[in-house]
């Protein structure tokens, strides 16, 4: 079984394809790696893919505490140095863009990029706090079948909510939301939900990042992308029309055109450094 301990949690870890680079892979709140899988799909022929599932959620230890958002960030520094994977190229949603944003300020040595999806720079906006401390409540003491029917609508954008032929694919997201553990969620819930924002710092960040967001994304709104696009220097913006806060299933086509583009401009310019370098090829 692919577990790896770091700071007192078994944390469920997958490795899949091989190449020169890796991408590290980190979900966001109440799902897990598995929400990449048409990412990783797509490029294990070229990179070697990691996903992960953070404490308390997906296959991962429930732990008393270490739900915040440095907590999770030590997590996956942790994570990355144990299984020697360093530089890579980190790619966080939502949750998972919380902890990428602190593990490039806090620990950039570990990244060649940052990918930043479906995210935000800033704290729980005050006029949700209320309401998801109820639907959280609900959940961890009656079941998440009680709040899927409101969580899914944050979750999801309405294109993928409404369209009939993508029923089936609904179905199997609703199920894994259902299929939470309630403890380990109601902890996550909670450090999600009091995490300090961090506008005012990311403009620190010196590794390439993208920031990716859909447009119909109601969780984190695409203004907060463009927010951090123009704090973090010579960051790169990309708007998935059609996608809503889990763009990587709703639009995975898009999602991983733009992350391919990307990633691929880095390697270019990795041999054009080389080639300055070393112009006849010599040893």
């Amino acid at each position: 079984m692919p577990v790896l301990r770091v700071n007192q949690a078994d944390l469920w870890y997958e490795v899949h394809g091989q190449g020169p680079e890796t991408v590290v892979f980190a979900h966001g709140l109440l799902w897990s790696g598995r929400m990449f899988h048409r990412q990783v799909s797509a490029l294990q022929d070229r990179y070697r893919c990691i996903t992960f599932d953070f404490r308390g959620q997906g296959r991962s230890e429930i732990t008393r505490s270490g739900y915040d958002m440095d907590t999770l960030a030590d997590d996956a520094a942790a994570l990355i140095e144990q299984l020697d994977l360093a530089p890579c190229h980190f790619a966080g949603l939502s949750m998972g863009g919380f902890v990428g944003m602190r593990l490039a300020l806090r620990r950039p040595e570990l990244l060649r990029s940052l990918i930043l999806m479906d995210t935000s720079a800033d704290p729980e906006p005050e006029e949700n706090i209320g309401r998801y401390r109820l639907l959280n409540l609900i959940s961890r003491w009656l079941g998440m079948g009680l709040v899927a029917g409101h969580v899914m609508p944050i979750m999801f954008g309405q294109k993928f909510l409404s369209d009939p032929q993508r029923a089936e694919e609904r179905a199997e997201w609703r199920q894994r939301l259902l299929s939470n553990r309630r403890k380990g969620i109601s902890r996550a819930v909670r450090g999600v939900i009091s995490r300090e924002g961090i506008q005012d710092r990311i403009s620190g960040i010196t590794v390439p990042t993208l920031i990716i967001v859909g447009d119909q994304d109601v969780a984190t709104v695409p203004e907060k992308s463009r927010r951090m696009h123009e704090r973090i220097p010579d960051s790169r913006l990309v708007i998935i029309p059609g996608a809503g806060h889990t763009s990587t299933v709703e639009e995975p086509e898009a999602v991983t055109a733009a992350i391919e583009e990307f990633l691929g401009s880095l390697s270019g310019n990795a041999a054009d450094d080389a080639d300055r370098e070393n112009p006849d090829g010599g040893c």
